[in-house]
């Protein structure tokens, strides 16, 4: 019954995917998320490491679980950004964006507990843990509302649509 369900929603989906991939929307959270990703790269690479050192063991220990969960959380974002732009530039159908594989996972990671310790922590990491944490909120919630929410909003019947676009075009029928 589910295949039967997920069939008979696919080309609502289908579109409510392919609208997202080609909105300003999908471009500036695009554009934010591998900016994002560049400037922690970069971070983690040079002011981080030097940061770092300086760390008490406690605080040490929060920063290497903490920058696990930076990448981690970048790392589902860029993918899932990824896969909207290869819906966007047609490298992929937009059905099979649907699979789980695709979709924005690890949230027990990206969401969890900061470690205690993170108090203690560099303010240019703790600035990057709070953006990622935000854009991943973000991207979780269009993933919802793309691949879950989708399933449950009724698509309007394809016969009267098309004669509501055509009493909108020629007024009453």
């Amino acid at each position: 019954m589910s295949d039967l369900l997920e069939s008979a929603s696919a080309p609502w989906r289908a579109g409510v995917i392919q609208d997202f991939a080609r909105s300003e929307l999908f471009e500036r959270t695009f554009q934010e998320g591998m900016e994002l990703v560049e400037e922690t790269a970069a971070y983690l690479d040079g002011g981080g490491r030097q940061d770092s050192k300086l760390l008490s063991r406690a605080a040490a220990l929060a920063y290497a679980s903490e920058s696990m969960r930076l990448t981690t959380r970048l790392m589902q974002v860029a993918s899932w950004l990824l896969v909207q732009r290869a819906v966007r530039e047609g490298d992929m159908e937009p059905h099979s964006a649907c699979e789980e594989r695709y979709r924005l996972g690890a949230e027990a990671v990206c969401l969890g507990d900061p470690d205690p310790a993170a108090v203690d922590l560099p303010g240019g990491l703790l600035t990057l843990l709070d953006r990622s944490g935000r854009l991943y909120e973000r991207v979780r919630h269009l993933d919802r509302r793309m691949y879950l929410e989708a399933d449950t909003v009724e698509a309007p019947h394809p016969v009267l649509a098309q004669h509501n676009l055509l009493q909108s075009a020629f007024g009453r029928l």
